[in-house]
């Protein structure tokens, strides 16, 4: 197979889990489902191993990453926040997987697309803090979902969704309004220097943010794109366009110098 034929490959961040006695580097299946079906890619599971992920390997293989959503929040200290609350779900070792990978992602230009716990971990990444409650946010709505409903339910359309004019949400998608799912409980606070906010829901959540001036696609977007993608002509493109964008990566780490770097 040319180069010009191969499927790009799609590092999907996996969250480190216990269960049934057992530890997992565990992915759900929509993920990995939208990323076949929705950006025509090869995804490849990428596990939380922390400070034993060599990133450089990592990204030299990879053409673009989605990071994955997830019940677990990130630790506040890294964003200087309060301790959380006794029950609050953490991932250590996911925070010390993707952290870094994210910073060094935009660094190299490969392609990225955050969803949910990942546009909290691109916000973080790059010096930005979070809400850790925010229906408890004077002003804010509460975004959370109800566990116990069906899951079409649960990921059913919520609020509108309010796209900045001639950002990159708004290319991408050619819309400046739509309506989404909402299933979170943190949200973004303190938006990260270098981040530009391209969509914010009705009560002033932030819910979509770019990298500004990326070398390449760079999204992060707080609701569930991947949930039945197919179904979804708005969600669709957004996998659409990560998918273009994780292409044109492909054939440029095709072509590189001597020295092994990206042309």
């Amino acid at each position: 197979m040319s180069p010009s034929e191969r499927l790009p490959i799609v590092g999907v961040s996996a969250c480190y889990k216990w269960v049934d006695n057992v530890w997992y580097h565990a992915v759900q299946e929509k993920y990995v489902t939208s990323v076949t079906v929705g950006a025509k890619a090869q995804p490849v599971i990428i596990p939380a191993l922390g400070a034993a992920t060599d990133v450089d390997t990592l990204l030299s293989t990879l053409d673009g990453v989605v990071f994955t959503g997830s019940p677990s929040n990130v630790e506040p200290h890294h964003y200087d926040g309060p301790k959380s609350r006794d029950g609050t779900l953490h991932d250590a070792e996911r925070d010390a997987t993707t952290l870094p990978l994210i910073r060094a992602a935009i660094e190299r230009g490969v392609p990225l697309f955050c969803i949910c716990r990942g546009i909290q971990e691109l916000n973080v990444a790059l010096g930005g803090s979070l809400h850790q409650y925010l229906e408890e946010v004077p002003g804010r709505a509460d975004h959370r979902n109800n566990p116990d409903a069906p899951m079409d339910d649960q990921y059913a359309p919520r609020h509108r969704l309010s796209i900045a004019a001639g950002g990159l949400l708004a290319k991408i998608t050619g819309v400046t309004e739509a309506t989404i799912n909402s299933l979170h409980g943190q949200g973004i606070d303190r938006v990260a220097p270098g981040l530009t906010v391209e969509g914010v829901a009705p009560d002033g959540t932030v819910e979509a943010v770019s990298v500004t001036g990326a070398k390449e696609f760079a999204l992060g977007v707080q609701w569930h794109p991947e949930w039945k993608v197919i179904d979804n002509p708005f969600n669709l493109s957004l996998f659409q366009a990560f998918g273009d964008a994780c292409r044109s990566y492909a054939r440029k780490r095709t072509s590189h110098d001597a020295s092994g770097r990206v042309a």
